[in-house]
């Protein structure tokens, strides 16, 4: 039998490697940004084309490239970061595999300039599908240059599985946004399609998260610092009103390296316990410093996996870490009639963690005690009262308005009598009997529970309206045939808002500002990642915060974009998602009877948009069964 192992040319090993390395247009802007970090630079420019699709370049002011150097950085396994295997215990720089020019190269059309500081002339390659096609001394400045030019030209069938331009660049933006931010002293500047995206100066880490995230984040932000011996943590996380539904917003760094770990993420919500709405995530970006002998960084091609030495102790700190900042900044909720209690709001009480040093504890004791125990026998209250308060003290005050009604009416309840008797609005409706039929005639009206369900009858049974579900299929269907007909009506604003958004999502908004205004918003662009909102959809005039609809509009959008929806249907089902009544939310009957008939209305009323049930029907001989099993 013939010999049939062999080994493969490079070509095609190198095509091979590109599969794990390179995925998609966002691998190669976190490769070549890197390189370009680890080069020195102080200044990074990356210019995009079609998300990347076309063209993806980078400019850096690093240290350079000799001629032998850049030849050599195409080959496979080339690098200048490690010499032998213990040096992987002691990795500070981004690269260190020297896969990634290789691979690019392999799927690509790549053009290098690079020119050393003490050098005139540079070198000039030009190099495609592990081709080297040219390679001549070229005037450029110091640094490196790199265009990467129509990606996967040569694997047809890697690039039929790249997403809509939206998704790419929401992936591209992702990683330069982590590299921006494990960076502040460095100056980055993102352009795509001639459009400058981001321009961020060099500064504090607080100063390169507003730049990114735009100005709205800076009221969010608290500060995070501990310093244990052999692991400092830092960085800022988000204060708990502001948490969202979606992710996107929550980073850790390991020695300026981004990471993903689900486990320091439960530390982060477990320290945040008691204080979120569920399903929400608080904004959060964490940088650790530990020493690299201690984790093991080489584990993925992507090098965003880490295995620690000792991941529990880094969990405990982590936890520590933003309770002590939760609590250090009076971050707690607040106990109000007017929107959601929470009994953990009162001081410390009911709080997984104090919220003060021993000195503030031993101070207030102090102030109690001087003040003769007030507040704690009956005495008066020592010390001002605040607005919220007061407000509280009323509402507990309504409460029990009627108590002492009761008791004067009813002796027993204060004598301890035997029996209690309390009477309400149907106490005159007749006896249990029924001699006036009362109890036989059936209540025809919608009725809510839990303010989330609406129930209503039908001939065989009843129906369980989820009331959220519902009006989204409602909208869904209201906005879509509103931009087909392009039959919307706008309700102009008295005084028109302007919003300020980050420069990702003032990018997304401007994709998606005509599509808007065919739904009845009369949204124009003001420059320098501004809107300002003139006109609002008439279905939504009444609206508490039409800003606020906008912004969740924009974050739903996001989310659905990897559906590879189109851009209406997208549109459309976000938009729904935002402005429909939420659980929760009390209706009035005429509100619940309009709904359900609109739902009813509907082409498809079985479904939301986003396939969760709108109302489940029970009917008589089933719920006949269930009581008799």
């Amino acid at each position: 039998m013939a010999d049939v192992i062999q080994l493969l040319p490079d070509s095609i090993a190198n095509q091979i490697a590109a599969g794990e390395v390179v995925q998609r247009p966002a691998s190669v802007v976190k490769e070549l940004l890197e390189n370009a970090v680890d080069a020195g630079a102080t200044q990074i420019k990356l210019i995009l084309k079609e998300s990347g699709k076309t063209l993806v370049q980078v400019i850096d002011n690093g240290c350079g490239m000799s001629e032998t150097d850049a030849r050599m950085s195409f080959e496979r396994h080339a690098t200048s970061k490690i010499r032998s295997a213990q040096d992987l215990f002691s990795i500070r720089t981004m690269g260190f595999r020297g896969e990634a020019m290789a691979s690019i190269a392999a799927v690509a059309q790549v053009e290098m300039r690079t020119r050393l500081h003490k050098n005139e002339l540079g070198t000039k390659l030009l190099v495609e599908a592990s081709k080297v096609l040219l390679q001549e001394p070229c005037q450029c400045s110091a640094g490196t240059g790199i265009s990467v030019k129509n990606l996967f030209f040569n694997v047809p069938a890697r690039r039929n599985f790249l997403k809509s331009n939206a998704v790419e660049m929401r992936h591209v933006l992702d990683e330069f946004q982590r590299v921006a931010l494990a960076n502040t002293d460095i100056f980055f500047s993102l352009h795509h399609n001639g459009s400058e995206i981001f321009h961020l100066p060099p500064g504090n880490l607080r100063q390169r998260i507003v730049g990114i995230f735009g100005n709205a984040v800076n009221q969010k932000l608290v500060p995070v610092k501990g310093e244990p011996d052999a692991m400092p943590i830092g960085g800022y996380i988000g204060k708990p009103e502001f948490a969202r539904k979606t992710r996107g917003e929550q980073m850790f760094f390991v020695n300026q390296r981004f990471i993903k770990s689900g486990y320091l993420h439960h530390a982060v919500m477990a320290a945040y316990e008691g204080l979120l709405q569920d399903g929400t995530y608080p904004f959060y970006i964490i940088f650790f410093e530990i020493d690299p002998a201690r984790i093991d960084i080489n584990v993925h091609p992507t090098k965003q996996e880490i295995k620690f030495e000792d991941e529990r102790s880094i969990y405990n700190y982590l936890r520590v870490a933003v309770r002590y900042a939760l609590g250090r900044h009076n971050v707690t909720p607040t106990l109000d009639f007017d929107q959601e209690t929470s009994f953990s709001a009162n001081k410390n009480f009911g709080l997984p963690f104090s919220v003060g040093t021993q000195e503030d504890f031993e101070r207030e004791m102090s102030q109690e005690k001087s003040a003769g125990g007030a507040g704690k026998s009956g005495g008066g209250y020592a010390g001002p009262v605040s607005s919220r308060e007061k407000s509280n003290l009323q509402n507990w005050q309504k409460l029990f308005a009627n108590v002492e009604e009761i008791e004067d009416e009813n002796p027993s309840l204060s004598e301890g009598g035997e029996s209690i008797t309390i009477e309400s609005k149907w106490s005159s409706e007749g006896e249990m009997d029924d001699k006036g039929g009362t109890f036989s005639k059936q209540k025809k009206e919608p009725y809510q529970i839990h303010a989330s369900y609406i129930v209503t009858q039908i001939k065989s049974g009843f129906i369980l309206i989820d009331q959220q579900s519902a009006h989204e299929r409602i909208l869904y269907e209201r906005f879509l045939g509103a931009m087909e007909k392009r039959e919307a009506y706008t309700q102009k604003e008295l005084f028109p808002k302007t919003i300020d958004l980050s420069p990702a999502d003032a990018a997304i908004m401007g994709e998606i500002l005509p599509e808007l205004n065919l739904l009845g918003f009369d949204i124009q662009n003001f420059g320098n990642n501004a809107f300002i909102v003139h006109g609002v959809p008439a279905n939504l005039q009444g609206s508490t915060d039409q800003v606020k609809i906008i912004e969740t509009l924009l974050h739903q959008y996001q989310q659905n974009i990897e559906l590879n929806l189109g851009t209406t249907e997208n549109i459309a089902r976000s938009m729904a998602r935002s402005a429909a009544i939420k659980k929760g939310q009390i209706l009035e009957v005429k509100e619940m009877t309009e709904l359900i008939d609109q739902l009813f209305a509907c082409a498809i009323p079985f479904k939301s948009p986003s396939g969760r049930n709108c109302f489940l029907t029970y009917n008589l001989e089933e719920l006949e069964r269930m009581f008799n099993d």
